[in-house]
């Protein structure tokens, strides 16, 4: 395979991974639709990607994938992480309310938002580390680091997309209606993906 398709398979791997809309992503979007320091956010996100796909990339996600006890307990937890986002997202959708538009959030509370939503769950371990890493140590040297290269350059496209065109829609996205959708889908993706990951 070319570097080029290498590349592409890189991007749409992890493009397909990250575009599922769970805690991360749910925290980007209503950081845009305040206007609450969207691109430290933005950075930060691509930051957390940039670390945990390379490190994957390294040789991480095979250390974990050596220790069978480590991935059951990593899934557990996971899918106990993603059963409880489940549920506060259905209890959102029940009674929706309205996102200010304020802009006057602090930069303490969005870093404190962004590093909870990734760092704090398991699902976004098993996605970098283990999934995309192992996948991109498929190709070898160089191209294991071509691939990484495309997942990092689709986390990119994603992360500015979603955070700036949140801040751009902040009006239609504020509405309490569209939040009882996207939390009933948050909750629906949740739920799936928390079921899908039990080691049974």
């Amino acid at each position: 395979m070319t570097d080029l398709g290498v590349w592409a398979m890189g991007f749409a791997s992890s493009l397909a991974l990250i575009a599922a809309i769970g805690a991360q992503n749910t925290m980007l979007i209503r950081t845009g639709v305040r206007r609450e320091h969207v691109g430290v956010a933005i950075a930060m996100c691509l930051a957390s990607d940039i670390l945990l796909i390379s490190a994957g990339t390294a040789g991480m996600g095979a250390l974990f994938t050596r220790h069978p006890g480590v991935m059951e307990a990593l899934a557990w937890i996971g899918a106990a992480y993603l059963a409880g986002y489940a549920v506060m997202a259905f209890r959102s959708a029940i009674a929706p309310k309205a996102i200010t538009v304020s802009g006057g959030g602090t930069l303490r509370g969005v870093v404190t938002a962004v590093l909870a939503a990734t760092y704090l769950n398991p699902q976004a371990y098993l996605d970098t580390l283990v999934l995309l890493g192992n996948m991109a140590n498929q190709h070898g040297d160089p191209g294991r680091w071509v691939f990484t290269a495309g997942a990092l350059t689709a986390s990119t496209v994603w992360f500015v997309g979603l955070g700036l065109g949140a801040r751009a829609l902040a009006g239609p996205l504020s509405r309490p209606r569209t939040w009882r959708w996207i939390d009933t889908g948050v909750g629906v993706m949740m739920t799936v993906l928390a079921i899908r990951l039990l080691p049974v």
